[in-house]
C-alpha cells in the first residue's frame, strides 16, 4: 500500500490529528482554499459538469483501444475486428489532433502527474486525508466524473528525488559502474520506497545510481487523454535527458512497464518523436539484471530463511514489451519464494480509464477474472511492475501488490551481496 504520512491512523484519527495541531486554522484554511479552487475551476470550465458527450464527439482513445485489445474482449473478435482495433490504435493520435475531443478538467488533472504531484506532496497529509473522505469522493463523482468507488492513490510528503539528494546521492560517487534511473511519477510522488529499493539493490550489485537531469513524466496519461502537444513536449525533453546519460555510457533503467513501453515504442509511433539513438539503452531493471546474471557479471546472495508465496501478474504493457519472462525467471531464482504465474488477464484499469465515472463498471468487470484468479491462489502478495495495476488489484482484491524490485530488496542479503560484487 502507498505510504501515508499519518502512518496507521484511520481517516477520523487523521482529521483529529490535523485539528489538534497547534495551527489548525492554517490546515483548515488550506483545505478550504484547495476545495474552492477545484470546484471553481470545475464550474468555470464546464458548468454542466465537465461531461464529454461521446455521441456528439466520437473519439478513439488510446486507453479504450488498449482495453479492447486485452482479455477478455480479444477472444470474441474476428480478424477484421482486430485489424480495425489496430488501425484505431495507430490513428488515434491523428483523430485527436483533429479536435474531436476537448480536454476536460478531469482528464487534465489525471494526466498532469508532475503538476499534481508537485502541488500535493508539500501538503500530502492533508490531501490524503481529504481524498479519503466519502463526501469529497461524492463531490468528485458528481462534479468532475471521478467515480466515488475508486480508491485514489496517496501521496508521499517527501519525494524520492528529495530523499535521494539528501541520503543517497553522495554515496553513488564511490561506484565504478553507473546506471541512470528513470523513476517516473509514481516512485517520486506516491511511493518513494520503490525508488529506495531500486537504489539498495543496484548498490548491492555494484552499480551506482544517477538520477536523470530534470526528467519529466513519460506522458502515457497525456497520450490517453489526447494531450498530444504536452506529451510531445515531455517526450522531446526526455529524449534529450536520455541522450546525455547514454553519452556517458550509462544504461537507463526503469521500474514501470507503462513508462518503458511509452518511451520505447509510443514516442516514435504515436508522437512522432525520434528515439532511435537511445531506445536500445532503455530497459526495465528486471531485464537488465537477468542479462547481467546470465553473463556472470553480478552475483546474488539471498537471505537465509526467506519464505513467501507470490502470484505474478504480467501487465498488458509488459506483454506488449515481451519481457515478462525476464521477471519470472528472476523471481524464480529466489529460494523460499513459491511463485505462481497467473493467466493472462487485463486488470481493467487501463491507465486512467478506470478512474472515470462512465468507465468504472466496465473496468471492474474486465478485471474480475484476474481478481478471482488471485483469490484462488491466495498468495502473500502479488508481484507486478505496473503502478496502475497495483492500485486496481489492491482495491479490488484486497491483496498487497509489490514491484519485483521491492521483492528483490526484501529477499536479498544486501550486505553479503555487496561483498560478493566487489
Amino acid at each position: 500500500v502507498c505510504p501515508v504520512a499519518f502512518g496507521e491512523l484511520g481517516v477520523k484519527q487523521r482529521i483529529k490529528s490535523i485539528l489538534n495541531d497547534k495551527k489548525p486554522a492554517l490546515w483548515l484554511t488550506a483545505a478550504a482554499v484547495v476545495l474552492i479552487v477545484v470546484l471553481a475551476l470545475c464550474f468555470l470550465t464546464d458548468p454542466t459538469g465537465l461531461r464529454f458527450d461521446t455521441k456528439t464527439n466520437p473519439v478513439v482513445s488510446a486507453e479504450s483501444v488498449d482495453l479492447r485489445l486485452s482479455e477478455p474482449f480479444i477472444r470474441e473478435m474476428n480478424n477484421d475486428q482486430l485489424e480495425e482495433l489496430i488501425l484505431d490504435r495507430e490513428t488515434m493520435a491523428a483523430k485527436l489532433e483533429m479536435g474531436k475531443r476537448h480536454h476536460v478538467l478531469r482528464d487534465t488533472m489525471l494526466a498532469s502527474t508532475d503538476l499534481m504531484g508537485s502541488v500535493a506532496t508539500p501538503i500530502a497529509p492533508l490531501v490524503n486525508a481529504t481524498l479519503a473522505l466519502k463526501p469529497v469522493k461524492a463531490v468528485m463523482d458528481a462534479v468532475i466524473g471521478v467515480h466515488k468507488g475508486r480508491t485514489l492513490p496517496k501521496y508521499s510528503h517527501v519525494t524520492f528525488e528529495k530523499w535521494f539528494r539528501k541520503n543517497a546521492a553522495a554515496a553513488q560517487e564511490g561506484f565504478r559502474h553507473k546506471v541512470s534511473y528513470f523513476h517516473g511519477c509514481y516512485a517520486n510522488y506516491n511511493y518513494p520506497q520503490l525508488g529506495k529499493d531500486f537504489v539498495s539493490v543496484m548498490n548491492a550489485l555494484g552499480y551506482g545510481v544517477e538520477l536523470l537531469e530534470g526528467e519529466k513524466c513519460c506522458g502515457v496519461a497525456m497520450i490517453s487523454a489526447g494531450m498530444l502537444k504536452q506529451a510531445r513536449k515531455n517526450a522531446a525533453h526526455n529524449i534529450g535527458v536520455f541522450s546525455k546519460a547514454v553519452a556517458k555510457g550509462n544504461k537507463v533503467l526503469t521500474v514501470s512497464t507503462s513508462c518503458t513501453l511509452t518511451i520505447r515504442d509510443e514516442y516514435p509511433h504515436l508522437l512522432g518523436v525520434d528515439n532511435s539513438e537511445v531506445r536500445d539503452n532503455i530497459q526495465l531493471v528486471e531485464k537488465f539484471l537477468y542479462q547481467q546474471l546470465s553473463s556472470g557479471r553480478i552475483k546474488l546472495v539471498w537471505k537465509e530463511g526467506y519464505k513467501a508465496r507470490a502470484a505474478y501478474h504480467a501487465p498488458c504493457h509488459q506483454e506488449k514489451l515481451g519481457w515478462a519472462n525476464f521477471t519470472i525467471e528472476l523471481l524464480r531464482m529466489i529460494p523460499g519464494l513459491e511463485l505462481t504465474v497467473l493467466d493472462s488477464h487485463c486488470c481493467g484499469i487501463a491507465g486512467t480509464y478506470g478512474f472515470k465515472k462512465e468507465n468504472y463498471e466496465v473496468s471492474q468487470k474486465v478485471g474480475k477474472p484476474l481478481f478471482d484468479n488471485i483469490a484462488a491462489v491466495n498468495p502473500d502478495f502479488v508481484a507486478c511492475e505496473c503502478e496502475t495495476c497495483k492500485w486496481q488489484i489492491e482495491m479490488s482484491s484486497g491483496y498487497e501488490v509489490k514491484n519485483p524490485v521491492s521483492i528483490l530488496a526484501e529477499a536479498l542479503d544486501l550486505e553479503a551481496t555487496a561483498k560478493a560484487n566487489l
